[in-house]
Formats: structure tokens, C-alpha cells, sequence
């Protein structure tokens, strides 16, 4: 019996630019306000790449919970100083402060992002305060090559700035992702 395919931006609210630009600026004040409570630790940030007005749904938000409990049982030996979840209508946010170094957090935050079926939708960044600034470490730091496109395997960041792909492009690209990610998860 083959499973009925969903498209995950059927259905959810749309974003404006101007919720975007509030919902980034309240993520850094976020980011600051628990890593000043702890100020030796790391901090993980995951959110979805999600192109277009629809940000959160009930199918992007079992795709994140896919993935939150993947980053939960690896970091299941590192319980966290603090952790928070928000289910925005701009997408949800997982925060998890945690005793790793960057290093250490966000090679296991690359794995997560390689291997998951819902890996290639997800940024999981890692920062830590230094003095007053906020710092996050790359992938190139640790060695390793920079984030593929999922449609066409280029540098993923050079696709985003020059906008190689239409909306309705990734979108598609990112239900098959999804669709296949779920038959992957339930077999």
C-alpha cells in the first residue's frame, strides 16, 4: 500500500518580511540572553529553511520534531543548562545550551545535518559569546566542505545569494524531501 503524498505548503498562515526581520532580531536578543546566563557554554540554534510565505504547518512542524528528537538522543549524555522551543507561525525554534565546545557541538550538529532524512532542510548553528559578540563556528572551520544546494549540489549559500532557484522550486524539492523522509522514518 503506498502512502499518500503531502504537500507541505498547502495549508499554514503566511509570514510578512516585517514579522521575518522581528522574529530574526528577538532570535539574537534570545541567543544573547541564555548565553549570558552561562557564558562558558555553547548554544545550539535550529531552525528550518523554509523559502516562501508559508513558514510552519503541521507537516513542517513533524519534520522539525523529527529532527529535534534526533539532536535530543545525540546530546542525550550532555544535558543541557537550558533549552527552549518555540512554535511560531515564522517557523519553529529549538534553543539547547549545552557544556560542549562549539567544536565538539557543532561536529555532532553536521552529523545530524548529513545523515537525517530531514537534515538538508535544517540549520543547526552553534554560537558562543566572546566577550560582548556573539560568535558561531562553520562547517570550513572544522575542516569539512560548505553546505551542498539540495537541488543542484553547488555551494548552498551561492545559490541562496544569487537566487539560482525559483520559490516554487525549492518548495517542490523540499516536499520530496519530506515525502521521502517520512517513508524513511515510518518503515
Amino acid at each position: 500500500m503506498s502512502k499518500v503524498k503531502v504537500n507541505p505548503f498547502a495549508e499554514g498562515q503566511s509570514v510578512t518580511l516585517e514579522e521575518m526581520l522581528e522574529v530574526r532580531e528577538n532570535r539574537v536578543s534570545t541567543q544573547r540572553e541564555l548565553l549570558s546566563s552561562q557564558k562558558e557554554d555553547s548554544l545550539l540554534m535550529a531552525i528550518m529553511n523554509i523559502p516562501g510565505p508559508v513558514k510552519n504547518n503541521l507537516h513542517l512542524e513533524k519534520a522539525f520534531n523529527a529532527v529535534l528528537e534526533r539532536i535530543e538522543e545525540v546530546l542525550s549524555n550532555h544535558l543541557p543548562q537550558a533549552s527552549l522551543y518555540r512554535n511560531l507561525k515564522t517557523g519553529a525554534e529549538y534553543y539547547f545550551l549545552s557544556p560542549l565546545t562549539p567544536k565538539e557541538l557543532k561536529q555532532k550538529m553536521v552529523m545530524i545535518e548529513e545523515t537525517h532524512p530531514y537534515g538538508r532542510l535544517f540549520d543547526l548553528d552553534v554560537l558562543w559569546l566572546e566577550g560582548d559578540s556573539l560568535k558561531s563556528i562553520s562547517r570550513t572551520e572544522l575542516g569539512l566542505p560548505t553546505r551542498r544546494c539540495f537541488i543542484c549540489n553547488r555551494d548552498a549559500k551561492d545559490c541562496g545569494r544569487s537566487r539560482r532557484h525559483s520559490i516554487i522550486e525549492m518548495q517542490d524539492t523540499i516536499s520530496k524531501i519530506i515525502n521521502e523522509g517520512s517513508d524513511q522514518l515510518h518503515d
